[in-house]
């Protein structure tokens, strides 16, 4: 056989390994992308629920008759120092 032949049948061979690992390699990025995006959306909605019940949780109307039942009141016009 002649040396060129051989070389390039080695360098399409040798092609074809790297291309097959990278490849590979692109696809498992892709795998631990998607798990980190499926991640990431469920943390942003944890994050609005939370801003919901926080909301929630601190509404006057809500907090106001906790507030009394401890004793606690506005502030009155002599509390305030000037």
């Amino acid at each position: 056989m002649h040396p060129l032949t051989v070389s390039a049948a080695f360098l399409a061979i040798s092609s074809a390994f790297l291309l097959y690992g990278l490849s590979y390699d692109t696809r498992q990025l892709e795998a631990r992308v998607s798990t980190q995006e499926q991640l990431a959306e469920r943390t942003r909605s944890d994050i609005a629920v939370l801003k919901a019940e926080r909301a929630h949780l601190a509404r006057p109307g809500r907090i106001e008759p906790l507030a009394r039942a401890q004793g606690l009141v506005p502030l009155s016009d002599q509390q305030i120092a000037e």
